[in-house]
């Protein structure tokens, strides 16, 4: 059943994705650094929370992209736009399937939206609110 991209079902699975890519960019670091900090007893803590970091950050970020996956392949399903396996085009052969119109689903919409805002912002943040550390 073909569905509209548009239905509300749908675009609450974008705003879900939307956030999830927040989370993800924002939340987990975020997350992270504070639970560090609250196993932190000095302003010189040892290895653990350091650790913490190191190991939670790629973990952590491992949980909200597959949950992001499985919130695009439900948009997939639910708009009838589903697919078989993709195959990235840089793991293609270059001869293969040149006339290829595969698109990938929204989340590699959102997900690119989601980078270019957060470029944006640091960029105005950086330029306009940041002062200069050098000496005056």
């Amino acid at each position: 059943m073909l569905r509209s991209p548009y239905s509300p079902p749908a675009l609450l699975l974008v705003l879900l994705m939307a956030a999830g890519s927040i989370v993800m960019w924002i939340g987990v670091p975020l997350g992270l650094i504070y639970a560090a900090a609250q196993l932190a007893d000095s302003s010189r803590p040892s290895a653990g929370p350091y650790l913490l970091i190191l190991v939670g950050l790629p973990i952590g970020m491992a949980i909200v992209a597959k949950l992001l996956g499985w919130l695009d392949r439900l948009h997939s399903r639910l708009t009838g736009r589903e697919r078989g396996r993709h195959r990235a085009s840089w793991l293609r052969s270059m001869r293969a399937e040149r006339t290829s119109t595969a698109r990938g689903g929204v989340l590699d919409t959102v997900m690119i939206v989601s980078v270019a805002l957060a470029l944006v912002v640091f960029a105005v943040w950086f330029f306009g609110f940041a002062g200069s550390s050098l000496p005056t």
